[in-house]
């Protein structure tokens, strides 16, 4: 059982693959060696998912189904990043948090988080239909 107020973390130091620059995929797209958000948001997700693991029974995993965040500074490479997500209570099935994430400096992003207990299998087998 995880109570509202509990809160979970994840850290990290960030590599050349965890910048923005990284995302490019083709010559055309340009983007900073700064922390991209796709990593900031993965990161705030894994503290989530690392908080409501003890509401997990055996086949079950949790999945994030809504974010809204803003990323408010640049972290370069090097710097570590910390994810903090707090627990803020239940939304009908689902579990909502508070994300955070702070890098060497200070606040770096903030925002709620949305997450769901799933069945792993059928989870699976949901996606394998979609290749139809």
């Amino acid at each position: 059982m995880i109570n509202i107020g509990d809160f979970a973390e994840a850290s990290f130091t960030v590599q050349p693959s965890d910048t923005a620059s990284a995302l490019s995929i083709s010559p055309e797209d340009a983007f900073p060696e700064v922390f991209a958000t796709s990593r900031m948001i993965a990161l705030m997700e894994l503290a989530a998912a690392r908080l409501i693991r003890p509401m997990l029974q055996d086949g079950q995993l949790s999945v994030g189904v809504s974010l809204n965040v803003k990323h408010t500074a640049a972290t370069p490479v090097g710097c570590k990043v910390t994810a903090v997500a707090t627990y803020l209570g239940p939304a009908g099935k689902l579990f909502r948090f508070k994300v955070e994430a702070f890098d060497d400096a200070g606040s770096i992003g903030e925002g709620e988080h949305l997450r769901a207990i799933v069945d792993t299998e059928r989870l699976i087998a949901g996606a394998a239909r979609r290749k139809t």
